[in-house]
């Protein structure tokens, strides 16, 4: 046993195992943006070399998908961004004597009575949330060169994987012993798989669901039905969630309004949404890996509290690869039996 040990515990390989834990000290606070830009650029590639088939140039055929799979995003978060704040202009230039205390006081009297928050707590215990949320706002805001700094690198990663990914490939198979070279490649396939489920299986499906949510609510005569769509979509990605917080609040609203008919309808169409969720997600994720769905709500869940909104994307990602890892691993064990 010692001296197997002393095989591999050698001088290079001490240096080695150093260095590396120095540089991940380095990279660690960037390192959310270097998986994510992994991530993008699995996606990015294919186009990126269909690009490259009709161009001839490396650089700017990934340039260029870059350019098309970002400009949609940026879109969304721009069409957001004005639905938002045109809405809030419109509602503050119709109430120009609104007193925020006064409509605070009346939504307190909504507030279900809780034995730890009595009814003179409850209008500055919302004020505190309200004042808290706004300062987390601005020191945000105060961080934009940090903020600079991480699309700068996630768009740097994304180019070099897209452009030398194969090399990076290359690069980590050879230090792959000659007999664990299936487990390798066999591990790799389940990555992709777990890639292509998650892409094609959550985010497609979230895709669907936005386009029937937003043509449903524009035929039912809600304002902003396409914003509501966009926002159903957005849900659906988080499996806690998913299109009932939208179509319940309109129906909330509809019954308060009186338009019972509608209430029914837009109940009726929530349920539907549901209900081809539980159709198309299958569908389209049995073609690739079975990830159980606990997997993935623990990823949406729990990302986001190490890595920040971008844990979204990267939890469920990383989950995902890890139990395909050991279930690649399981399965040589199974073989070597």
């Amino acid at each position: 046993m010692e001296k197997d040990l002393k095989e591999y515990i050698t001088p290079p390989i001490m240096l080695i195992v150093v260095l590396l834990a120095i540089s991940l000290m380095f990279i660690f606070p960037v390192l959310n943006m270097i998986i994510l830009g992994a991530i993008l650029a699995y996606g990015i590639r294919p186009i990126a070399f269909r690009i490259q088939s009709k161009l001839k140039f490396s650089s700017i055929s990934i340039l260029l998908a870059m350019i098309i799979v970002l400009i949609p995003l940026i879109l969304l978060v721009a069409y957001i961004s004005f639905i938002i704040s045109g809405f809030l202009v419109g509602f503050f230039s119709s109430n120009p004597n609104l007193d925020m205390d006064s409509v605070i006081s009346q939504l307190s009297t909504y507030i279900p009575q809780n034995p730890f928050l009595d009814k003179n707590s409850i209008v500055p215990t919302i004020q505190s949330a309200g004042k808290s949320v706004l300062t987390y706002l601005v020191g945000k805001l105060g961080s934009f060169a940090n903020i600079t700094l991480d699309l700068f690198i996630l768009i740097c990663s994304v180019y070099y994987f897209v452009k030398d990914g194969d090399n990076c490939y290359n690069f980590i198979k050879s230090f792959v012993p000659k007999e664990y070279n299936d487990f390798f490649e066999r591990t790799v396939e389940s990555v992709e798989d777990v890639l292509k489920s998650i892409f094609y299986g959550h985010f497609l499906t979230s895709v669907i669901i936005g386009i029937f949510g937003a043509i449903g609510y524009s035929l039912l005569g809600y304002p902003y039905g396409i914003f509501l769509g966009v926002i159903t979509g957005i849900l659906q990605l988080i499996p806690i969630f998913g299109p009932w917080p939208i179509y319940w609040a309109l129906a909330i609203m509809d019954a308060i309004g009186g338009n019972y008919p509608r209430v029914i309808v837009v109940l009726l169409f929530g349920f539907f949404l549901s209900l081809i969720d539980m159709y198309i997600r299958p569908a389209i994720s049995s073609h690739h890996a079975d990830i159980h769905p606990l997997i993935l709500l623990i990823g949406f869940l729990s990302g986001p509290l190490v890595y920040g909104i971008v844990g979204f994307i990267v939890g469920p990602l990383i989950l995902g690869i890890t139990y395909a890892i050991l279930d690649s691993f399981r399965k040589e064990l199974q073989e070597s039996k």
